[in-house]
């Protein structure tokens, strides 16, 4: 039981601190020392080091010795090396579920509702983890826990700047009716119109993300 809940707990920081950083709320440099986090959200600092680690692993945060770990910052080249390989991976995503059809959708209706809830409410943080959630759970389709880690982990490593500007609204607010298409035309197995309405629903973030770090005087 002590095993789960610590994973739990781990599980939590981990999304919180994930969901600061990806949404540009926790800006580069800024520092998580885990004592503090650990008293601010009334957990061990076991949890705490843990999902810190994982955020390090996956190159969101850089391990200071004896300070702690501080925010990576992200480069216009990054962000763009970072659209390119999503488009390629996740298209292709689409082109191997089209072909293999899908049928059952409950769950995925659910978590594209989730994702429409989120940006009904405004909720920044939430919309970034149901929406990571029902991508995920779209590739997991194709039967290929390797593409699915691949997806997870670049999808990970993109920072949302701009999210919440009046740019970042007006595309989440679309992003809500492409989610339930691209369960329709899986359905359908349209090879064609599913590739490119991923690929519309990638790159129409880019020039939101690209703005806001320009924004930033980032390059």
């Amino acid at each position: 039981m002590d095993a789960q809940k610590d994973s739990s707990l781990r599980n939590m920081v981990l999304t919180r601190v994930r969901a600061d950083i990806i949404s540009g709320h926790s800006a580069p440099g800024t520092m998580y020392s885990v004592p503090s986090l650990a008293s601010e959200l009334g957990v061990s600092t076991t949890p705490v080091r843990e999902a810190l680690l994982a955020l390090a692993g996956d190159g969101l945060i850089t391990p200071m010795r004896n300070r702690g770990f501080r925010v990576e910052a992200t480069s216009l080249k990054e962000l763009k090396d970072l659209f390119a390989l999503r488009v390629l991976v996740e298209c292709y995503a689409m082109e191997m579920l089209a072909d293999s059809g899908l049928t059952e959708t409950d769950e995925l209706r659910r978590l594209a509702d989730q994702v429409g809830r989120a940006v009904e409410t405004k909720n920044g943080i939430g919309y970034i983890e149901t929406d990571r959630s029902f991508h995920l759970a779209l590739v997991a389709r194709v039967g290929n826990p390797r593409l699915t880690k691949l997806v997870k982990e670049l999808r990970d490593g993109m920072r949302l700047h701009g999210l919440e500007s009046p740019a970042g609204r007006e595309r989440q607010i679309a992003s809500v009716a492409e989610h339930h298409e691209l369960i329709d035309l899986a359905v359908a197995r349209d090879r064609h119109g599913i590739v490119e309405l991923m690929k519309q629903h990638i790159v129409s973030w880019e020039p939101v993300f690209t703005e806001a770090l320009k924004a930033r005087g980032e390059t």
